[in-house]
């Protein structure tokens, strides 16, 4: 039966429920990306009057692009939350080294626990990440592990799509709005290449390049010596008319074939 809810309706429900979780001091999980920031921003706007606090805490990690810890501590300052950054390694403590095909259950598990430590240590139980209903209906493993450590989804509870979190955001003034999603850089890699700190930093570097020639969202997947760029269909001409920059440098970073996806971008392409 189809979801009879208006964006009003789920918007109405957030607000309810962020004002009753701010009702004691609240642990986010928060990237830095449009989802949590809203979580953060409604949690900030409900907890500032009752002098309660909201963690928004920044897991930093191996497989996460590094700007985003960056962007995370500006959008916590501009919220008024109090930020935090956990440093991991889970490449070696996740068992996702040789990225298998339950990483991100893995990953997730790990990661998720040590914010369930950190919330424990400021005594503080109710625990948000910003998983929303567009992520119900793709594959995400991680989602397994989120349900098992009892960590709470107000934006997929209520049913908020991705397209209007950002509505949502921008509503409220929230800078990174229209922040393209920055998924894990595992995601890159087809399952079982073993994964190590070179390769995610070149595949990083590859993608905030071409991004740096005014491309919103990029992905590079790397299948062995080959690089198979991903951008919106509406953005392949424009690529092209820049092909001969982007050959030279990702072949500088050790590719040896660039290829374009003429399926364009698609986030998970590499689950189909």
């Amino acid at each position: 039966m189809p979801d009879l809810k208006t964006y009003e309706d789920k918007k109405r429900e957030l607000y309810q429920r962020m004002n009753e979780v701010t009702n004691a001091n609240v642990v986010i999980a928060f990237s830095g990306g449009v989802d949590s920031s809203l979580l953060v921003k409604l949690a900030c706007m409900y907890a500032a009057p009752k002098h309660n606090q909201v963690y928004a805490v920044t897991i930093s990690s191996e497989l996460q692009p590094a700007m985003d810890a960056e962007i995370a501590a500006e959008v916590a300052g501009e919220a008024g939350a109090i930020h935090r950054i956990i440093y991991t390694h889970e490449l070696s403590s996740a068992g996702i080294g040789s990225n298998p095909r339950e990483r991100c259950y893995l990953c997730k598990s790990y990661l998720f626990t040590r914010l369930k430590e950190f919330a424990a240590g400021e005594g503080i139980t109710a625990i948000l990440e910003g998983t929303n209903e567009d992520d119900l209906h793709v594959y995400r493993p991680g989602l397994r592990a989120i349900r098992e450590l009892e960590i709470e989804s107000p934006l997929a509870d209520v049913g908020l799509t991705k397209a209007e979190v950002r509505k949502m955001a921008q509503e409220l003034g929230i800078s990174v709005a229209k922040r393209p999603s920055m998924p894990c850089l595992a995601t890159r890699f087809p399952y079982g290449t073993e994964l190590t700190m070179e390769k995610l930093k070149t595949v990083e570097d590859g993608e905030n390049y071409v991004r740096s020639l005014g491309f919103g969202n990029v992905r590079l997947r790397v299948h062995g010596d080959i690089a198979r760029i991903e951008v919106d269909r509406e953005d392949m001409s424009r690529l092209m008319m820049q092909q001969e920059a982007v050959i030279t440098h990702l072949k500088a970073l050790g590719y040896k074939y660039i290829t374009l996806d003429l399926e364009g971008f698609r986030s998970g392409s590499m689950d189909e």
